[in-house]
């Protein structure tokens, strides 16, 4: 079997760095919250919707990493990840929900 075009491993890559470095910013917000804001239970579940998201994000980069870079060698078509795109919206909405209710609760 001959090696996919360079070029189309590269971006593979990059599209997971890209997730990592979405995961090391959700784990430094969350970090941030936990320790900046006055504890509440609004702050407190915020830092660990933001610390779950951003396992979520490390998990479904290399997931999909390691999809799209079997398909590329394959020469199949790229997967599709609905489900995880699906999931990390509804973090970012909880996240969202919860910061909220940080400023008006607490």
């Amino acid at each position: 079997m001959a090696e996919p075009d360079i070029r189309f491993t590269l971006a593979n890559e990059r599209t997971f760095l890209a997730w990592v470095r979405t995961a090391i910013g959700l784990v430094a917000a969350g970090v941030a919250v936990f320790h900046l804001f006055d504890e509440s239970v609004a702050t407190t579940t915020l830092s660990l919707i933001l610390l779950a998201s951003a396992a979520l994000s490390g998990i479904a980069g290399f997931s999909h990493f390691r999809a799209a870079d079997q398909a590329i060698r394959r020469g199949e078509t790229l997967p599709t990840r609905t489900l995880t795109l699906a999931v990390m919206t509804a973090g970012v909405l909880l996240a969202v929900v919860a910061g909220t209710a940080s400023v008006f609760v607490g």
